[in-house]
């Protein structure tokens, strides 16, 4: 959380169209939130334990939005802290809540 609050912090004052709130970052959001389910369940159905599968996923759900934004970067000139910063708040909120089950 307190990676979340400096990241907002460093990178409050951006320009151009790239907003900190706004369609695109809900989506960034709730996409990183769903791949992190699906991977820890994936994960977790191939009989990984759950401390593992947690690791895995969001190590995966990580590498997809660096992936994204690298994308971005050489397909559009733009690589979006703040999308990022959005993914990892999509990664944190479902790896919170899956860390409470099993």
């Amino acid at each position: 959380m307190r990676t979340l609050v400096l990241a907002f912090g460093l990178h409050a004052g951006g320009h151009g169209a790239d907003k900190w709130f706004g369609s695109d970052k809900l989506k960034h959001f709730f996409l990183s939130a769903f791949i992190e389910s699906v991977s820890y369940s994936a994960l977790r159905a191939a009989n990984v334990r759950h401390g593992p599968a947690l690791v895995a996923a969001s190590t995966i759900t990580l590498g997809a939005g660096v992936g994204k934004e690298l994308y971005d970067r050489r397909s559009y000139g733009l690589f979006s802290v703040k999308d990022l910063t959005w993914d990892v708040a999509g990664n944190a909120a479902a790896a919170t809540v899956l860390a409470n089950t099993r």
